[in-house]
């Protein structure tokens, strides 16, 4: 795929009245960045950017944007990567999205840089310039350059990640791959599945006391779309707002509880987070045992209730028969 395909297939749509508007990624201010664009002329589709610098899931205005988008009936096309495909299938099983009202195209993604792991490898140097060819990354700074494959800067989210082309689209520019295997996609929670129960809430505890309670995890996360969220309910109050750890720890297991069989593990959450916090491990922990009770991988298809949503006699029961 290239850029130019990209814009030609968003000025077609435009034109021929087949949409009114394209949410894409658009050149960010800063090296290494892009930002959400949102293209309703033809013109504008020259602003149009596809490449790993990409992170947004832009799935998320459907959902927390979506009384904006639905105000004048307007026909919307999106740009998916894999993941962001997902969470688009799920909102569209949940009936949050109209099938029918949203044109989805897909492009080839090959993982999204973490630009934390880009700034480790120059050892915090300011970095001025930054390109990307698909398979390495370039940087450049005052007095230095240096190149290094993509998938040594790629989302921790990028590197367990099977589907990386579109489950669902009506165009995709390029040619879609095949999902592949996830045998081993859940090595790094089959870890800490090892550890007995005091070492875990060991690691739970060090990994969440850096939380601030800023909600950043919760408000790039398109699978909530609650209207009241339940740490921002008085009555009744369901968690502290103090920063104590176990007021901490309250909100993220229950919000994790609350995506179960809903994460669709695009690692928005994680990229989001201000302070580091691994949060992908607690919600992949989520994942596998949705997948490993209900056969259930979250958005990979329209015909596909989330598990949450769904009953089927011959599934698992044991969790709650004893």
């Amino acid at each position: 795929m290239t850029v130019k395909e990209l814009r030609e297939t968003v000025k077609s749509l435009l034109t021929e009245g087949k949409v009114d508007l394209v949410i894409g990624w658009g050149k960010g201010t800063m090296p290494g960045t892009s930002t959400p664009v949102f293209i309703d002329t033809a013109e504008k589709a020259d602003s149009l950017i596809f490449d790993s610098t990409c992170r947004n899931n832009l799935s998320v205005y459907f959902t927390k944007d979506r009384r904006a988008l639905a105000k004048d009936d307007k026909k919307i096309g999106v740009l998916v990567k894999g993941c962001d495909s997902r969470s688009l299938v799920l909102n569209i099983t949940e009936k949050q999205i109209d099938r029918e009202k949203v044109t989805i195209i897909g492009v080839p993604c090959n993982g999204v840089v973490d630009m934390k792991k880009v700034v480790g490898k120059v050892d915090g140097k300011e970095i001025l310039e930054f390109t990307d060819d698909s398979k390495k990354v370039t940087v450049k700074g005052r007095e230095f350059e240096l190149t290094f494959p993509l998938d040594e800067v790629i989302s921790d989210s990028c590197l367990t990640c099977v589907r990386r082309d579109a489950v669902e689209y009506d165009l995709f520019i390029g040619e879609a791959r095949e999902p592949g295997s996830d045998e081993n996609a859940y090595a790094e929670v089959e870890e800490f599945e090892k550890l007995d129960s005091e070492e875990r809430w060991e690691r739970m505890k060090q990994e969440y006391s850096a939380c601030i309670r800023c909600y950043a995890c919760r408000n790039v996360c398109p699978s909530c779309y609650c209207n009241v969220c339940f740490v921002d309910q008085n009555d009744p109050q369901w968690i502290g707002k103090s920063p104590e750890i176990t007021d901490t720890m309250i909100f993220h297991i229950i919000r994790n509880l609350h995506v179960a069989g809903r994460c669709v593990e695009c690692g928005a959450c994680e990229r989001a987070c201000p302070m580091d916090i691994k949060l992908l491990l607690l919600n992949r922990k989520v994942a596998k045992e949705v997948r490993d009770r209900f056969g259930s991988i979250t958005g990979t298809g329209l015909e596909n209730k989330p598990a949450m949503a769904d009953f089927k006699e011959d599934e698992n029961q044991d969790f709650i028969m004893g």
